[in-house]
């Protein structure tokens, strides 16, 4: 299958320090899901920001349908690509709709208002990520799992080809965990989301990448890299892998 989203040599470094990742290298196939995992500090958000322009790579390349990301026009780039952080926004006089309308910025002229279109696409988000009840609420009065939800909508609403998530799943109860996950493989997007827990990440992405102190450690089908040997060098635990059920349980020890 012919890749959509390719990164190749991507390193980065802050200014007068060490690289914090190093000639990182993978492909993900258009409407597939990539969950990159790793111990903390192993460079996962800075891929990320990579990946949604907000770092600019020191060396290597990040490329959507063969088009360089970095050469596109923000707007042009925000067209493609949409991000949820796990930063969420402080203007809570908004409304969620109005929140998830922010969504179709990329998508209008000059000062041009809201049109049919937008409202469609927004109605459309809202329902998706069971949010039309919410609709008309400020955005503050939300609990943290349900803005995380309208920040998701919002994503959606800019209608993007690429969507990058950074823990999609903080703040969210395990049905809404498995909702959202559910949502992102059906979106036929082509998704890359950090996540910390391996079984949600082995049972919902086609592919794992494992980051290691900034560099690939394994990348792959989710069977064959989340192995004992892998995911202790990763995280610096002895790990047991169930596999007596449907799909594998992880339990881990230090």
């Amino acid at each position: 299958m012919r890749p959509h989203l390719v990164a190749t040599g991507l390193t980065w470094s802050p200014r007068g320090s060490p690289p914090i990742l190093q000639d990182v290298s993978f492909s993900v196939p258009r409407g597939q899901v990539l969950a990159i995992c790793g111990a903390n500090g192993a460079g996962k958000s800075t891929l990320l920001r990579m990946l949604y322009r907000y770092l600019r790579p020191d060396a290597g390349r990040v490329t959507l349908d063969g088009d360089d990301l970095w050469a596109l026009s923000p707007r042009a780039a925000a067209r493609r690509v949409a991000a949820v952080l796990q930063e969420q926004p402080t203007d809570f006089a908004l409304t969620v709709r109005e929140m998830v309308g922010l969504g179709r910025t990329p998508h209008r002229n000059g000062f041009a208002g809201a049109g049919a279109r937008d409202a469609e696409v927004i109605a459309a988000c809202l329902h998706r990520m069971d949010l039309v009840r919410f609709a008309d609420k400020p955005f503050g009065t939300l609990s943290g799992g349900e803005r995380q939800r309208v920040m998701v909508a919002r994503a959606l609403a800019q209608e993007p080809e690429l969507l990058v998530l950074d823990e999609p799943t903080n703040h969210l109860d395990i049905r809404h965990q498995l909702e959202v996950l559910a949502l992102l493989r059906g979106l036929g997007l082509t998704v890359v989301l950090t996540l910390h827990d391996l079984t949600l990440a082995a049972e919902h992405a086609d592919a794992l990448l494992i980051l290691h102190q900034g560099r690939v450690l394994a990348h792959g089908a989710p069977l064959d890299v989340l192995t004992p040997d892998t995911i202790t060098r990763a995280f610096d635990v002895t790990a047991r892998i169930d596999a007596s059920g449907p799909s594998p349980r992880y339990s881990f020890h230090l």
